[in-house]
């Protein structure tokens, strides 16, 4: 490849150009032909977020150069070169760079030096540009497949009890797989495995995995089963499929999750259930009418699901409560927080930003096509509210709560090199990730300050790396409360036999598009939502690294590290400016 292309790069800082690669595609280090100064690195004013620019040289007719402000840029020919080409055109890199320098040395203006470049480049040459993410460093490691993330998907998270409340939980599963399908146009046996998450189970469609799949119209050859972990279930929907592919026993994976809160399984009482159970055993008409006899007016009491730990019998709101206090997060502090999610979440809708919610007809009704719980309100109107679950002086009221919704999502995984061969440009890589778990009395909802400072260890990261950050909201005080923790030299001392507190996220990096208080917390659908929204942040937001935290019921806990896919497109020179020399542009068209 040496003989078809020279590739010479550039380092840009907030759309300044700071200096030019070495010659036949040296990107790791650079020249600053104006100064004749080898430098080993980028400019460090560059750190943390530089762009890396690639100059390739083909052996093309350039018709001309188009003037545009004070750059120039050549009209693109799309003309491949041949190998023959290589020496002649290092020769005329080498001529380029002794020009500029003279170029520099004279007193003659930008006008000659155009002129100048016009003539040079009578007989060449394609200068495409391309523009990608520079790392601080890649994740990448020798011998470990890259994993990433294709694409993802998600139905309107909705209010239980509203637009989906006849529907059952197979039903917005399959919707999200249709979506998948029809957002990356992928073949429906082209998928190795399906996983899905859930919490609170239809006993109808237990492997509701299976059943979604089946509807959605993928093969039937293909397997699928279906995990729970409490909020964090499509966290190990997905942590699943990526240990398949490192494994080598798949390469394309749909993970996803599910939950439906307006049509739970309510259940009889137990007394209830062996009598009609032994009812169904019951052979002659006497021992059915002695089984009837036995009801009493208290078996028909029926067993009411409860958001609550079966160790201690505490409701999660309780325990957030809880928290909130042995933290001293005060009620003002979770109302604040609470509106900013619902504020961020409505500017995130309105700008066009929830890339991955997909439209949904619903049968019988309209067509869904965005959340429903986004209510930005004041904090007069929050502070009305009373206690939800500590009454009556608890800090957690149902404003600063996340409230039960309906709604699934999904996630295409794969393998870098299948995704690459069947033409799909991914969105980020799925880095290191932990699953953490502490007390469920005392320490229940801190999963996300256990798990960030382990998962940043796994990484070789810091805090400062980290340019996007996700967290689940499942209350502003448990919010507020790992925080804190984080932020804690005696939290991370005390609990975590660390010697030094891992650090708070800034806020200005923080849930910016909304979190689940705003924009809904479907249980086992939550997770796949927090990695597509940090693969979408990465790539509006330019950086780099993003990292996922949420809790879950039983004191558990998830971290991931994602890494953004490098972006190439074709740039104009004239979205820069060029600060080095205005005799740059000139000396680019010279290449």
């Amino acid at each position: 490849m040496a003989g078809e292309q020279t590739t010479a790069s550039l380092f840009a800082g907030k759309k300044r150009v700071a200096g030019v690669a070495g010659l036949g595609g040296a990107v790791g280090s650079c020249v600053d032909p104006l100064a004749g100064v080898h430098m080993k690195q980028p400019r460090p004013e560059l750190h943390p977020r530089e762009t890396q620019i690639s100059v390739v040289v083909s052996k093309n007719t350039l018709k001309g150069p188009e003037r545009v402000g004070r750059c120039w840029r050549p009209l693109l020919l799309n003309q491949s070169r041949g190998a023959a080409g290589g020496g002649e055109h290092n020769n005329r890199l080498k001529m380029a760079l002794m020009l500029l320098n003279s170029m520099r040395c004279s007193a003659l203006g930008p006008a000659w030096a155009a002129q100048c470049a016009t003539r040079s480049l009578s007989t060449t040459a394609q200068l495409q540009v391309q523009v990608q993410t520079k790392s601080k460093k890649s994740l990448s490691r020798p011998g470990i497949k890259n994993i990433v993330l294709v694409e993802g998907v998600r139905t309107p998270f909705l209010l239980s009890g509203t637009t989906y409340s006849d529907l059952m939980p197979h039903d917005l599963a399959r919707a999200s797989l249709q979506g998948l399908l029809q957002k990356t146009a992928l073949p429906k046996d082209a998928v190795d495995y399906i996983i899905y998450g859930t919490v609170i189970q239809e006993v109808k469609t237990s492997n509701i995995a299976r059943e979604a799949a089946l509807g959605a119209g993928f093969s039937d050859k293909i397997p699928s089963h279906t995990v729970t972990m409490a909020c964090i279930s499509s966290n190990q929907a997905m942590t699943t499929g990526v240990g398949m592919i490192a494994a080598g026993q798949c390469d394309t994976i749909v993970a996803g999750g599910v939950e439906f809160m307006s049509d739970v399984p309510i259940r009889h009482s137990r007394k209830m259930r062996k009598t009609m159970l032994s009812l169904n055993k019951a052979k002659t008409l006497g021992q059915r009418l002695g089984l009837i006899g036995s009801i009493r007016m208290a078996h028909l009491a029926p067993e009411l699901p409860a958001v609550a730990e079966f160790s201690t019998a505490e409701t999660m709101g309780h325990s957030a409560d809880r928290l909130a206090a042995a933290f001293g997060v005060t009620r003002l502090e979770q109302d604040e927080f609470a509106l900013r999610s619902h504020t961020l979440a409505k500017k995130a809708q309105d700008a066009g930003l929830l890339q991955d919610v997909i439209s949904f007809k619903v049968p019988g009704r309209d067509i869904v096509s965005k959340d429903n719980g986004i209510r930005p309100s004041s904090m007069e109107q929050l502070a009305k509210l009373k206690a939800a679950f500590v009454k009556p002086h608890g800090t957690v009221t149902a404003a600063n709560s996340s409230f039960l919704t309906d709604g699934a999502s999904a996630v295409l995984i794969m393998s870098e090199e299948k995704a690459l061969a069947m033409g799909y440009k991914p969105k980020a890589y799925l880095r290191d990730f932990v699953y953490v778990s502490q007390d469920p009395k005392d320490q229940l909802l801190l999963g996300p300050a256990y798990g960030t400072p382990k998962v940043l260890q796994r990484a070789g990261l810091t805090m400062n790396d980290i340019d996007v950050f996700e967290f689940h909201e499942a209350f502003a005080g448990q919010i507020m409360a790992n925080l804190k923790a984080m932020d804690s030299d005696w939290f991370a001392q005390t609990y975590m036999g660390r010697t030094s507190k891992v650090g708070a996220p800034p806020m200005e990096k923080f849930n910016l598009w909304g979190g689940s208080l705003s924009l809904g917390h479907p249980f086992g659908a939550t997770g796949c939502r927090l990695v597509t929204t940090v693969a979408h942040r990465l790539q509006k937001e330019g950086g780099q690294y993003g990292l996922v935290a949420a809790c879950a019921a039983g004191g558990q806990g998830h971290a991931m590290v994602i890494e953004a896919y490098p972006q190439r497109q074709e740039l104009s020179l004239s979205d820069y400016q060029l600060s080095t020399s205005p005799f740059l542009p000139s000396f680019l068209l010279l290449l």
